[in-house]
């Protein structure tokens, strides 16, 4: 596209905007003075972006007729066979739409971005079908990721397949959804408040938060770069932490990834058993205000079970984990304020690769921004205003309360090698009606992630595994460890899963 220089007219509109007081001699001079620096734009526009090749021939997709898709998990249906050999050999995979597959359509559950589609695929995607899983669709999310409901996508809420009528928790609602009703193997999801692990809580799956950075963001739309994760979601530990073998490791192209951790052989902490390992019951993790008895009960029951195969299981307090989502929420709301909607989803001032055919394309959304979730709305308005009144100050000193609480874990952790709780406090409430009021649609967004926020924050792991059932519908629980031990979670995780039926609520 040709660069063009600015008006005269357009150049004191900017200048208001930024509160200069400039005579229009002034701009002229300046105007006149930009044509070099204008000259190099246009020497940059004219270059081929940078962007990574893309294998392995693909469908673009379509969208699944209803019947083909009864609770609304897919958004479509594709076929994309990865190498003829590898860990994921056999393996049917979901992608969360947020996450770009080039060719096929992506819509991070917005209206905004209704046919888009990416140039190419996020590193997780090449990882995938390099180990020969096949990709067979895209799986719902919610409207830009902002929720932990399954009610706010563009496309219409996902159903819970284990009981009608329910929500099936999100931001990852589709990857929940598909997995429960056994369509695939794996899924992907996302997490920057508990948006994997909610909906594996309510659709009684599994899904692992790795630690900030283990596995590579790149080509997924962010939301707040400190607060992003991708992460694997299944129906059992061992296919869990067999994914994560592919997922983690540095790219070389995400931020996010300062530590360069190398992927480890997951799959060998499995049947290692929990005998010696010290598990610290997080006394903050239980007693919200919608705290439900069934859950919790059914969570210590689980903690008990932990206690017979030969962990060490005690309560352990953590006062701060009660800050963990007042912190949460100043970053999440000024940082998606400013970076996935003012930034036009990428922002500003990290070294990675940027899509930029996603920010063009997600820019269309200050025309388009009353078909914007109320969801969204109410995270810029409270985002903005923060921001004009409180000048970035109080996100700064939520960054630094975070180090505080991650602090306070880690002393936890000098005497525990896993902390438990509930992954939510509540069951997968029923999804509002169309024509709910907004605060109903608000509460059920985000009633369910006070257990969950933190560790966004912190970056520490979290495995979420069923543990039980009530009225028909699951009950998580959900384990945290230190920094980049994922192993230890798929130890004590698996050992758990392999004598414990938590669909009948007890020991196998």
């Amino acid at each position: 596209m040709a660069i063009v220089a600015p008006t005269l007219a357009q150049l004191r509109e900017v200048a208001r905007s930024l509160s200069l007081s400039l005579s229009d001699m002034q701009l002229e001079e300046y105007r006149h003075y930009m044509n070099d620096s204008l000259a190099s734009y246009q020497e940059v526009d004219a270059m081929p972006d940078n962007l990574p090749p893309v294998s392995y021939p693909r469908t673009p997709g379509i969208r699944p007729s209803a019947a083909e898709n009864p609770h609304n998990a897919w958004f479509v249906k594709t076929d994309i066979a990865g190498a003829p050999n590898g860990k994921l050999s056999g393996k049917t995979v979901a992608i969360k739409d947020n996450i770009a597959v080039a060719g096929v359509q992506m819509m991070n559950g917005s209206s905004i971005l209704e046919g888009y589609t990416p140039d190419i695929d996020a590193t997780v995607v090449t990882r995938i079908l390099d180990a020969g899983g096949r990709i067979t669709g895209k799986s719902q999310c919610e409207y830009f990721c902002l929720s932990g409901g399954s009610h706010t996508g563009a496309q219409g809420p996902v159903e819970n397949p284990r009981k009608a009528g329910h929500s099936s928790g999100g931001s990852s609602s589709g990857s929940a959804a598909l997995l429960a009703a056994g369509e695939v193997d794996l899924a992907l999801g996302g997490d920057q408040g508990g948006s994997a692990r909610t909906p594996a809580a309510w659709c009684g799956v599994v899904g692992l938060k790795p630690t900030w950075g283990l596995v590579p963001y790149t080509g997924a739309m962010p939301i707040e770069l400190t607060l992003d994760h991708l992460g694997p979601m299944s129906r059992t530990i061992a296919d869990n932490a067999l994914f994560l073998e592919v997922l983690a490791g540095p790219d070389g192209l995400d931020p996010r990834q300062m530590h360069q951790h190398e992927p480890e052989t997951y799959t060998e902490a499995l049947d290692k058993g929990v005998a010696g390992l010290r598990i610290g019951i997080l006394r903050e993790g239980f007693g919200h205000t919608n705290a439900e008895p069934d859950v919790e009960a059914a969570v210590l029951s689980a903690a008990g079970a932990f206690s017979e195969l030969g962990a060490q299981v005690e309560e352990v307090s953590v006062p701060m984990h009660r800050s963990g989502p007042s912190i949460w929420t100043v970053v999440a709301t000024e940082g998606a304020t400013h970076q996935m909607m003012k930034g036009n989803s990428h922002g500003f001032n990290w070294k990675g690769l940027y899509l930029t055919s996603l920010i063009d394309a997600h820019s269309a959304w200050r025309a388009r921004a009353d078909e914007l979730a109320d969801t969204v709305k109410y995270t810029m308005l409270l985002g903005e205003f923060m921001i004009q009144t409180g000048r970035g100050r109080h996100y700064a000193k939520a960054q630094n309360l975070a180090r505080r609480l991650a602090d306070a874990y880690q002393a936890a952790f000098s005497k525990f090698d896993l902390l438990l709780m509930p992954t939510t406090p509540l069951k997968a409430p029923r999804l509002p009606a169309t024509d709910a009021p907004t605060t109903e649609v608000w509460d059920r967004a985000w009633e369910n992630m006070a257990n969950t926020f933190p560790f966004d924050l912190t970056g520490n792991p979290c495995l979420q595994l069923p543990c039980g059932t009530s009225k028909g519908l699951p009950i998580g629980l959900m384990l945290v460890g230190r920094s980049f031990e994922e192993r230890v979670l798929y130890q004590a995780g698996h050992a758990f899963e392999q004598t414990y039926d938590w669909q009948a609520n007890a020991r196998m």
